[in-house]
């Protein structure tokens, strides 16, 4: 592609970005015919109207503006790719670790249970857990009492109302948060344990949290 500049015709941000948008040169390549133009430009400029410094100045800053933003990009794709790596190391640590994701259920066997939790955004005064079985059936309330804002994690007995032991099998968990007489928004929290780690070809670490699928390390509330 060839490029013809009058005399006293300014290198304007077109021309760049014609040169840029129908070739793969790198920001080098662009600077030295920018210079090369501008040269010309200058030996031929008309003795009686040269060229102003400001129109010097402009044309001087369109170059190193598209140096800088070709840097810049190199530059944060660098930091993408650190940001992806440490990622995936971190993630690995959490091979064999519990942790707390959003969800509702706790699994009961062998006279364990495993821990359930509540998310909220503001503290609150009083919460309450109701827990119930696979079939909707109300087998237990626990009072939280006070709760401070963040993730905050418990333990349920196993034992129902009537101080029995819980049959083996799946459960759920509601929880009711408030603050004097407002209502809050407690977002239930269940245990998952990390089976592995794998990673995306755009970078995405996810966690595999066997038969409670898959989380992204955002997704991860707490580490137990």
């Amino acid at each position: 592609m060839s490029v013809t500049v009058g005399i006293n015709d300014s290198l304007d941000q077109t021309v760049l970005s014609s040169s840029s948008s129908t070739s793969t040169n790198s920001a080098e390549e662009l600077q030295n015919q920018f210079l090369t133009m501008l040269v010309t430009q200058l030996q031929n400029q008309d003795p009686t109207n040269p060229m102003d410094n400001s129109q010097l100045t402009t044309q001087l800053a369109q170059i190193n503006t598209l140096s800088g933003i070709e840097k810049l990009n190199t530059t944060l794709g660098s930091i993408s790719g650190q940001i992806s790596t440490s990622q995936s190391l971190q993630s690995s640590t959490l091979i064999d670790h519990g942790v707390m994701v959003d969800g509702s259920q706790i699994l009961v066997g062998s006279g364990t249970t495993t821990p359930f939790g509540v998310e909220l955004t503001t503290a609150a005064t009083s919460a309450t857990a109701t827990i119930k079985d696979s079939g909707g059936n109300v087998v237990r309330t626990i009072d939280l009492g006070a709760l401070s804002a963040g993730v905050s994690t418990f333990s349920w007995d196993g034992t129902l109302t009537d101080g029995s032991t819980a049959p083996d099998g799946k459960y759920s968990v509601s929880i009711a948060a408030s603050n004097g007489t407002d209502q809050l928004v407690a977002q239930p929290l269940n245990y998952a344990y990390v089976n592995g780690v794998s990673s995306s070809t755009d970078g995405t670490t996810t966690l595999n949290l066997g038969t409670m699928g898959t989380a992204t390390l955002a997704e991860i509330r707490q580490i137990l």
